[in-house]
C-alpha cells in the first residue's frame, strides 16, 4: 500500500504538470489541440493505434450546446466537435452506425473493417448544456472500491457516452477531518465519526455515523490520491466535478464543545441510536463558517470548482412549526438563504446542487408554496436541482411531474433525471417507453423553466445495459426515440447481427420485465422469506419466459459476440432464477402446512435451479461476487485490513445494517453458492433460530469458495431453459 501511495504521488506530480492549464479549467476554454490530443486518448485506449489516422477537429458550441459532426469517405474517417465528451461521443455514434459496435460495463463489440466505412455528414446538438451522472449511492453500491484502473474505464466511457457532468465524493473524508480538526474536534472523536468506505454515501447524506467503522489508517491518504487522478481527468474531458458542499451534519464530538448549539438527532433505517446523525440547524453561525471551510479545503486540495452538492433534507423532517404556517414559510427561506450562503462563503462563483428527490420523497410536505419559500432568497442562477428519478411520480408515488407541480422550479435551472436502478440489482427492469420519450415531452412542454440537463443517476452500475444506451442517445435529441427501429439497431450493434426471433425477442422484452418500473426486483428466495416493507418482485410475465427463449435461438448466428453471450447467459439466469422462485414459494407454502415431503422435494429442486444458476453466471464478466471482493481486498496494507475491507463490502451487497437487510440483493455467481443457498438450508432446517448469527459469520470469513464454470455457457444455458420451460 506505501508503494502504490507512493506512486500515485509521483504520478500526481508528473500529470498535473504535464496537464497544465488543462487541470484547472475548463476543457472548453483550452487550446483546441488539448481537446484534441484528451479525445484522442480515450480512442486509443479503446481501438490503439487506429485512433491515430482519425481526423479530429474542435468547433465551436453554438449557445453553450455542445455539437458533434461525424463523416467518412474513401476510408478517411474526420469527427467534430466541441468538446472532448462531444468528439468521443461522436466518434462512438460512428463506431455504433457505421461499424456495429458497442462499449458497455460487460464488455465490447468493435468488429472493426480495415478500412473505415462511408458515412454521410451527421450533425448533433445537444438540446442540454448538461448530461449528468452518478447518484450518491452508486459510491456504495458499485464505486466505493474502484482503483484508478477502473475509474480510468469509467471516465472513458462516461466520455463515449457523452457525459459533462458528474458527481465527484471521493476523499470527501478527508476533506471533512480537516475541517473537524479546525474547529476542534478531538482526533478519536473524528475518526468515530465516519463509516466504513462502503456505507459513505448514508453518512455523507447524513443517515448513518460509525456503523462499520472507523477504517483502517491508510485509507484517507489512498483516497486523496485517487480523487486527483479523477478530478484531473474530468477535468481534461470537460467533465464538469459535483464536489460535496457542508449539508449540515456534524460529529458528536462537536455537538459535545458546543452544547448550546440546536443539534437535532436523526433517525433513520431502524439503527440504533448510537449510529444516528447530529444534524446542526442552517440559522447558526456555524453553519456558514464550517460551508466555508468544507470548499476551501476541497479547492486547496482540488482546485477551483462551480458545483456543490448539499442535500440537508434528504428524506429528513423539516424542523418548521406545523401549527404557524407563516413562521414556516419565513423559516423555509432563511435555511435556503443560509445553505446557499453557506456554500458561497468559500466560493462566491458557486453553484448550489441540490437533489430533487426529497420534494417528490415527501410531496406533502414539499407544496408548491414550501419550495417556493426555501428557494426564494437563492439566486436563479446559483442554484441547480437534480429532478432525481422521473420514473417515480407516475410509477410508485401516482402523482404528477414534480417539475410540472413547481412550474419547472420557480426559475431556477434544473436537470431532468432518472435512477433506473436501485442498491445495484440485477435482475432486468425499468419502462423504456419513458426512457424514450419522457425528457423530450418535458423539453417540448411549455413551462419547462431553465431545463438544462438530462442524465441518469442509478443506485448501482453495471446492470440493464441497454437503458444507458438509450439515455444517451436521448441526451442528443429533443423528440422521442422510435424503439421499434432503435431496438433493431441497438442489438447489430451489441450483437453484430439482428435476426427475426432477437426481434420479437426485444419485442417481448419492452412489454415484459421492460414495461415495469419497482426499486424492489429481488427472488423471495433471496430473501428467505417474503418482504412485506419492500414490496416488490422480478418481473413474471409470460412474454418474458418467451422472449429468453426466442434470445436463446438465436445462438447459432450470434454466439461469437461477447456481449450476446454475456446477455445470453444472464438473461437464462434471471430465467432460472424465476423458475427456483416458484419451487422456493412451493416450499414455503409446504412448510407453513407441516407437508414436510412436499416441502423437501420443492426445496431442492430449487437450490438444483439455483446452483446451476451460479454456474452459468461464473462465465459472466460482472455478475459474480469474486471482482466485488477483490477490488475490496486490494486497499489492504495487510491481511487485517484486507479482511476488514471485505467484510465492509459483503455486508453492504447482504444483511446491509438496521431495516436494509437484502436491499442490494443481486443475482451473482459465488453469491448464490456461498450465501443464499446456505442460508435458506439454514432455514428450513433446525437451526433457524441461528440464522442472524451465521449471516454475520459469513459476512466476517474472508474468502469465496472456488467453481469450474461450464465450458460452453450458452449451450448449457440452452438445455437448462429447455428442461424446465414447461
Amino acid at each position: 500500500m506505501l508503494m502504490r501511495s507512493l506512486f500515485y504521488q509521483l504520478f500526481l506530480v508528473i500529470n498535473i504538470v504535464i496537464a497544465g492549464a488543462v487541470y484547472t479549467a475548463p476543457v472548453c476554454a483550452a487550446p483546441a489541440d488539448s481537446i484534441v490530443s484528451i479525445s484522442r486518448g480515450v480512442m486509443e485506449r479503446l481501438i490503439g493505434s487506429r485512433a491515430q489516422h482519425i481526423q479530429l477537429q474542435v468547433i465551436p458550441a453554438p449557445e453553450e450546446h455542445d455539437v458533434y459532426e461525424i463523416s467518412a469517405h474513401n476510408g478517411q474517417l474526420l469527427v467534430r466537435g466541441s468538446s472532448p465528451s462531444a468528439i468521443c461521443h461522436g466518434f462512438y455514434k460512428y463506431l455504433q452506425n457505421a461499424c456495429g459496435s458497442m462499449v458497455s460495463w460487460s464488455g465490447s463489440h468493435l468488429p472493426l473493417p480495415a478500412k473505415w466505412p462511408d458515412h454521410p455528414k451527421e450533425r448533433a446538438v445537444s438540446p442540454y448544456r448538461y448530461r449528468y451522472y452518478l447518484n450518491v449511492v452508486t459510491f456504495g453500491y458499485t464505486t466505493p472500491y474502484w482503483d484508478w484502473a477502473r475509474w480510468e474505464k469509467e471516465l472513458d466511457w462516461m466520455a463515449l457516452h457523452g457525459i459533462n457532468l458528474a458527481l465527484a465524493p471521493v476523499a470527501s473524508e478527508s476533506i471533512a477531518a480537516r475541517v473537524w480538526q479546525q474547529m476542534g474536534v478531538k482526533e478519536a472523536d473524528i475518526q468515530n465519526f465516519f463509516t466504513g468506505p462502503a456505507y459513505f454515501p448514508w453518512h455523507r447524506m447524513g443517515n448513518l455515523n460509525k456503523w462499520n467503522g472507523p477504517f483502517p489508517a491508510t485509507w484517507p491518504q489512498d483516497q486523496l490520491a485517487l480523487q486527483h487522478y479523477i478530478i484531473n481527468r474530468m477535468h481534461q474531458l470537460g467533465i464538469s466535478p459535483i464536489a460535496p458542499a457542508f449539508a449540515g451534519f456534524v460529529p458528536e464530538g462537536f455537538q459535545k464543545l458546543h452544547p448550546e448549539l440546536p443539534v437535532k438527532k436523526l433517525e433513520w433505517g431502524g439503527f440504533p441510536e448510537g449510529y444516528n446523525a447530529y444534524v446542526l440547524s442552517p440559522n447558526t453561525p456555524f453553519f456558514e463558517q464550517i460551508g466555508r471551510l468544507f470548499v476551501q479545503e476541497w479547492e486547496k486540495e482540488f482546485g477551483k470548482n462551480t458545483f456543490y452538492l448539499s442535500d440537508s433534507f434528504n428524506e429528513m423532517d423539516v424542523p418548521v412549526p406545523k401549527n404557524d404556517p407563516e413562521q414556516k414559510y419565513r423559516l423555509l427561506a432563511d435555511y435556503g438563504q443560509t445553505i446557499y450562503r453557506s456554500v458561497i462563503a468559500g466560493n462566491p462563483d458557486a453553484v448550489w446542487v441540490t437533489q430533487g428527490w426529497t420534494f417528490g420523497y415527501q410531496h406533502t410536505f414539499w407544496d408548491q408554496r414550501s419550495l417556493k419559500a426555501m428557494l426564494s432568497k437563492v439566486p436563479d442562477d446559483h442554484m441547480m436541482i437534480v429532478d432525481l428519478g422521473n420514473e417515480y411520480p407516475p410509477y410508485v408515488w401516482k402523482i404528477p411531474a414534480l417539475w410540472k407541480t413547481h412550474q419547472g422550479f420557480y426559475g431556477k435551472r434544473w436537470i431532468y433525471s432518472y435512477v433506473p436502478n436501485f442498491g445495484g440489482k440485477t435482475p432486468y427492469t425499468g419502462v423504456l417507453d419513458l426512457y424514450a420519450s419522457g425528457s423530450a415531452t418535458a423539453l417540448q412542454t411549455p413551462g419547462h423553466g431553465k431545463l438544462e440537463g438530462f442524465g441518469a443517476a442509478p443506485e448501482g452500475l453495471e446492470n440493464n445495459e441497454v437503458i444507458y444506451e438509450l439515455l444517451a442517445d436521448m441526451a442528443w435529441t429533443n423528440k422521442p426515440i422510435n424503439l421499434t427501429r432503435w431496438l433493431p439497431a441497438y442489438c447489430r450493434s451489441r450483437y453484430g447481427g439482428c435476426p427475426p426471433k432477437m426481434v420479437t425477442a426485444w419485442q417481448q422484452l419492452r412489454q415484459s420485465c421492460y414495461n415495469t418500473f419497482s426499486p424492489y426486483p429481488r427472488f423471495v428466495w433471496q430473501l428467505v422469506k417474503p418482504d412485506r416493507r419492500r414490496v416488490g418482485k422480478v418481473d413474471d410475465n409470460p412474454a418474458f419466459f418467451t422472449a429468453v427463449q426466442n434470445f436463446l435461438a438465436c445462438a447459432p448466428q450470434l454466439q461469437q459476440s461477447d456481449l450476446y453471450r454475456n446477455d445470453a447467459v444472464e438473461l437464462a439466469a434471471l430465467y432460472l432464477g424465476l423458475k427456483a422462485d416458484r419451487y422456493y414459494k412451493a416450499a414455503l407454502l409446504a412448510d407453513s402446512l407441516g407437508q414436510t415431503a412436499q416441502r423437501q422435494t420443492a426445496l431442492d429442486t430449487s437450490i438444483r435451479l439455483l446452483l446451476a444458476t451460479d454456474s452459468l453466471l461464473a462465465s459472466h464478466p460482472t455478475d459474480r461476487l469474486q471482482p466485488w471482493v477483490a477490488l475490496a481486498r486490494a486497499h489492504g496494507a495487510n491481511e487485517a485490513d484486507k479482511n476488514y475491507y471485505e467484510a465492509d463490502a459483503k455486508r453492504l451487497i447482504t444483511t446491509w445494517g438496521g431495516r436494509q437487510e437484502d436491499y442490494a440483493a443481486r443475482l451473482w455467481s459465488g453469491l448464490i453458492r456461498d450465501y443464499y443457498v446456505p442460508r435458506i438450508r439454514m432455514y428450513f432446517s433446525d437451526k433457524r433460530a441461528m440464522l442472524p448469527q451465521w449471516e454475520e459469520q459469513w459476512v466476517q470469513k474472508p474468502g469465496i469458495s472456488t467453481l469450474q464454470s461450464y465450458a460452453d455457457p450458452v449451450r448449457r444455458a440452452r438445455e437448462l431453459v429447455k428442461e424446465f420451460s414447461k
